[in-house]
């Protein structure tokens, strides 16, 4: 599957999208759902930030993203066309533990579901890969390369989670739309194939 129109973002009045699907972002805190989601979007997404407060420094683990001023509290919402004829709803998912119970309500007809993993909070991960397998939903896990992050064979990331061998582990790069398309698409044959079989 490829960008209808190259980098160019689509049309996003156009008829000619024949299906739709929904696909979800899951992830830890600050793994980079709203930035794989904002990269991607045909359409300016819909966002739900909010400011990190004092009483938020003591529950969330800001060492590894020590820039991050905002946080996820409720959603984030995009949109793209693949191909001509396929149109995915994107919902990033809130990272943080106290906005968990949205989750069944953001994951109610999806297909599939990617979860972003920062590999310097690996144990961030382990949450949303135990919600996707209790509910049989398809997902592939997108080990996102922050930059000075360590970098870690996939191989080696697959065990640390105890990923069975059947479910995907790529490299995404969140910032980047072609990296992040590509991870869509995978999820998205991943998860016909899956619901096919």
């Amino acid at each position: 599957m490829a960008l209808r129109h190259s980098e160019a973002r689509p049309d996003v009045h156009s008829d000619s999208a024949h299906a739709s699907t929904k696909i979800v972002i899951a992830g830890g805190f600050g793994a980079g759902k709203t930035t794989f989601v904002g990269a991607v979007s045909e359409i300016m997404p819909l966002r739900t930030e909010a400011m990190l407060t004092d009483a938020s420094t003591a529950v969330d683990a800001l060492e590894a993203t020590p820039d991050k001023r905002t946080t996820t509290v409720a959603m984030d919402f995009g949109r793209i066309t693949l191909e001509e004829d396929l149109v995915l709803y994107l919902f990033g998912t809130p990272g943080q533990r106290r906005f968990w119970f949205m989750w069944d309500d953001l994951v109610r007809g999806a297909i599939g579901a990617i979860v972003l993993v920062d590999c310097r909070r690996l144990e961030d991960s382990f949450a949303a890969v135990d919600f996707f397998e209790h509910r049989n939903l398809p997902f592939l896990v997108a080990v996102n390369e922050f930059d000075g992050a360590p970098r870690y064979p996939v191989a080696e990331v697959r065990e640390a989670l105890t990923l069975p061998a059947h479910i995907p582990v790529i490299t995404v790069d969140a910032r980047d739309r072609r990296s992040a398309t590509d991870a869509l698409i995978a999820v998205s044959e991943y998860a016909l194939t899956t619901l096919a079989s």
